[in-house]
């Protein structure tokens, strides 16, 4: 499969696009991540072998996109993901969203849900902003514009920007219903120590649909991306694609 470049506004997104019949798998990266890690080629690959579409992308100044990471919000991404979806994704679309992707999968399904068919969250991480800093470290942002913290995934800081954070703060979806109905799937592991499975919970609570199922992995961190991790959630989307067309 070949890079290809996508433009919206001033800003050239990297993609990667697989032709194919049925449903589109649109995988949506997590925070500070991209389109090449271990679960978005698994992804990948099993859309190779069933045939499918498959979409993946970088969000702007995020791996081979274009753009500072320090410029992108919840809202420039999630435009990002709208733009892709409509002018790139056949037929219906299933989101499949990695930690702040998963909150992204829910905004697009509720902003196109003529599209949107089912949706696969894995270690989903809706409304983070709020949950996932303390009170000290929203007034760390607030005064001084962001808040860098160790990584436990890499060398570089942990960096969360004023406007990303405000940006979701404008975007949460647990205080109230969310009104999509269509088959949803999550993906957790219990030792989550990023966001704790009560996440999920809640989203299942919320979620106005009936075909709402959490998958639990026993021992499994945020990351989720060990082969025995990364099967299961190739097993929860196969599963999820043969629920929307058949």
């Amino acid at each position: 499969m070949t890079l290809s470049h996508f433009l919206i506004d001033d800003r050239r997104l990297a993609c990667r696009i697989r032709e194919g019949e049925g449903p589109t798998l649109l995988f949506l990266p997590g925070y500070a991540s991209d389109m090449d890690g271990g679960k978005a080629t698994a992804i990948d690959a099993l859309a190779a072998e069933k045939g499918l579409p498959c979409i993946r992308f970088d969000y702007s100044g995020t791996g081979l996109s274009d753009g500072a990471f320090a410029d992108g919000t919840l809202a420039r991404w999630l435009d990002e993901a709208l733009a892709i979806l409509d002018a790139k994704a056949q037929g219906p679309v299933i989101p499949i969203g990695s930690s702040m992707g998963g909150w992204l999968a829910l905004l697009i399904a509720l902003r196109r849900p003529d599209r949107v068919t089912a949706l696969l969250g894995v270690a989903a991480a809706p409304d983070f902003t709020d949950w996932g800093f303390t009170d000290a470290q929203k007034d760390t942002i607030r005064a001084e514009g962001k808040l860098e913290e160790p990584n436990p995934y890499g060398p570089e800081p942990y960096v969360t920007h004023k406007d990303f954070w405000e940006s979701g703060e404008q975007l949460k979806l647990l205080d109230g219903a969310i009104g999509f109905t269509g088959p949803v799937r999550f993906v957790h592991g219990d030792k989550d120590q990023d966001v704790p499975v009560s996440v999920a919970l809640k989203a299942m609570r919320q979620l106005q649909g009936n075909d709402i199922q959490l998958k639990l992995i026993k021992h499994g961190g945020h990351r989720l991306s060990e082969p025995p991790e990364i099967a299961a959630i190739l097993t929860e989307l196969a599963a999820l694609v043969d629920t929307v067309t058949h």
